[in-house]
């Protein structure tokens, strides 16, 4: 089974940096696209960012610009450097695997929350 653990959430002000990390186990890790989702209260969970087994990545455009992401294949982590932040960031951010889908079992998230 994956297992996924968030971390590195917190609370910033707008216009300040955050970096959350993302630690796997049980799965290949470095033969899966990682991404990142956030769900806000309310709303759905959206995909916010995508990096592939290769290193590529992809963005959603609501943080196109201000967000990285990456991963460490030795570290079995994905990271998510969010920099301009804005309140509208404001969610609980979680990592997940994809297996030809994305899993549908989701860990506790972080919770990011963005001071206007």
């Amino acid at each position: 089974q994956v297992q996924l653990v968030e971390s590195g959430g917190g609370l910033v002000q707008a216009g300040g940096s955050l970096r959350l990390s993302c630690a796997a186990s049980g799965i290949i890790f470095n033969i899966h696209d990682m991404g990142w989702f956030r769900q806000a209260p309310g709303r759905q969970r959206d995909l916010v960012a995508t990096v592939t087994s290769s290193g590529s990545t992809v963005y959603a455009d609501s943080v196109k610009g201000r967000f990285t992401i990456s991963r460490d294949n030795a570290k079995n982590t994905v990271y998510l450097q969010m920099d301009s932040l804005k309140p509208e960031d404001t969610a609980v951010y979680y990592c997940n695997a994809y297996h030809g889908s994305w899993s549908p079992y989701w860990a506790q998230g972080t919770q990011v929350t963005v001071s206007s």
